[in-house]
Formats: C-alpha cells, structure tokens, sequence
C-alpha cells in the first residue's frame, strides 16, 4: 500500500493507494454463496447506508457554530444574525438539514424491514453529502475572512465532505444509479 501525503481532506487518517495484481482468492477464503461482485456490492450498500448519515453531523457542527457566531458578531450596532440574508440561509440550512435526517432514519427503517434497496441507498448518499457540502460552503460564507481559518469548523467540514462526496462511490455514480432506476437504461 503506497500512502497518500500532502492531503488536504480527511488528515486525521492515513490514506493509501492499495493495489492487487495477479491475486487469487482460494475457494476456501471466498465468501459463500456468492457469484460475482453481488456480495462485495452488498458490503458496500451498509456501508452507504452508515455514510448517509455522517454528512448530516458535519452540516449540524457547521450550522450550529455558525448560527451562534451570527447571534454574537455584531455589525452596525446590530447582530449579523438581524439581517434577511442570514436568516434566510440559516433557515434554508435548517430544512435541508431536517430533510436529510428524515431520508436518513425512513432508510434505516426500511433497512430494519429488510427493504432497503440500494438505489435508495444511492439517492441518500448523493442528495446528504451534496446537502452538507452546500452547507459547510454557506456557512464559511457566513463567517466572512474568518470563514476561511481553523478558528471555525466548516472549512474543515467542506473539505472532509470533498473526500466524502467521493468514497463509496462518487456523487456521479450515485447520480447514474438513479438515472438507471427512473428511466430502466443503464448510462455506465
């Protein structure tokens, strides 16, 4: 495994690029009952189904930071929190929030009744990561120049969700999983 350096996303862990040439699995140590990629696939539809709800914590740390520095940063004798604007993102940021956790738990429900599909799955991954990333972005906005420091948390946040936005299958491949399950033609 060659380790990843110089990473601006995800640094609290070690990255490595993994390569497997010329490997072969004895019968004994394949998984059982399994033909092709179906059982590694299935592996990756839970592991998913965990990532659906990582990205809405990173938007609640993002959101809940920023909306209490717009109640204490006073601009013009007033909080940042009184203008329009903010109060709009802010409660935009709530929806969406909300709107991802309620995808999130009728998924799990779903899953505890055996029927979870991964294409559910997909639309999950896509439209929460996608909601936290637009999220943690809103919020550096808000912060202003300090938006951009380590004093606050949602650049930290925008750049985790770039990798997370990425693994376990990108936001384009979840993208063409459900473009596959609306129109029954597969695009890749």
């Amino acid at each position: 495994a060659q380790e990843v350096h110089k990473k601006m996303s995800l640094r609290a862990s070690v990255t490595s690029a993994l390569f497997l040439d010329n490997v072969r699995v004895p019968d004994a140590n394949r998984l059982p009952g399994v033909k092709g990629l179906k059982g590694p696939l299935g592996c990756l539809t839970q592991a998913r189904y965990g990532i659906t709800w990582g990205p809405i914590g990173a938007a609640i740390a993002c959101f809940s930071e920023t909306t209490e520095y717009a109640k204490n940063r006073m601009l013009f004798q007033r909080p940042l929190a009184a203008t329009q604007a903010v109060q709009l993102k802010l409660a935009d940021m709530a929806r969406r929030i909300t709107l991802a956790q309620l995808l999130s738990l009728q998924l799990g429900r779903l899953k505890d009744a055996g029927t979870m599909q991964p294409t559910q799955v997909s639309l999950a991954k896509w439209n929460n990561c996608r909601m936290a990333i637009d999220i943690a972005r809103e919020c550096r906005d808000i912060l202003g120049g300090a938006g951009i420091t380590t004093e606050h948390s949602p650049i930290r946040h925008a750049l985790n969700l770039e990798s997370v936005i990425t693994y376990e299958g990108t936001e384009t491949v979840h993208q063409l999983v459900v473009g596959r399950e609306i129109t029954g033609i597969n695009a890749f």
